[in-house]
């Protein structure tokens, strides 16, 4: 699901490397997960390209500070208008202080990430809205770039140290994609045109 501010009150310039993580450490990570990624990494369409990018940012878009790994379950959870992914199921926590839970997480071999909504979320038409408002405003960016791999996240230099990371791991893990897709360098109509031929032919 873009990258979103779920604190757009805030203004204030923020420390874009709090945990105090980077330079050769933030490099040492880039390398070890983009090459667990390399042999697991299909040809996609532009619909999944699109889907995988919006699901991911909307992700890492939460606060957390934690290592992600691949295929561990993290539960998303919702409180006071702010995203926190966690590592403690609601069964687990058994309270309201992470706020509502949001859905299942899951960190994908390629670096992209999905996210199974909770009967709960899916009733919350609040909670829809939103996204489906997040979801028009990613459209119409990917609608306005001259190419896709604008929209890839290579380097978002607010995000917090592993959210950063990641992000630039899925902007690799999607460009190469993109490359075996033959829709590297295509506008995001483009993309949807070459896809909707290949579907008839």
């Amino acid at each position: 699901m873009g990258a979103m501010n779920t604190n757009s009150s805030n203004h204030q310039e923020k420390n874009p490397n709090p945990q105090g993580k980077g330079g050769t450490t933030e490099i040492a990570l880039l390398t070890e997960i983009k090459a667990i990624s390399l042999a697991a990494i299909p040809a996609k369409t532009i619909h999944e390209i699109s889907n995988e990018l919006f699901t991911a940012l909307f992700i890492l878009g939460s606060e957390f500070s934690f290592r992600p790994v691949i295929e561990k379950p993290y539960w998303l959870y919702q409180k006071e208008g702010r995203f926190r992914l966690s590592l403690v199921s609601p069964t687990e926590w058994g309270g309201d202080s992470f706020g509502n839970a949001i859905g299942q997480c899951l960190l994908q071999r390629d670096m992209s990430w999905s996210l199974e909504l909770s009967k709960e979320a899916q009733q919350d038409n609040r909670l829809m809205q939103y996204i489906e408002e997040r979801r028009r405003i990613f459209d119409r960016r990917m609608e306005s770039a001259q190419n896709i791999e604008q929209m890839l996240p290579q380097y978002i230099p607010s995000l917090p140290f592993y959210q950063r990371a990641f992000a630039s791991a899925l902007a690799s893990s999607l460009a190469t994609s993109m490359h075996k897709s033959g829709i590297f360098g295509l506008s995001y109509s483009r993309a949807r045109s070459l896809c909707l031929a290949q579907v008839e032919d």
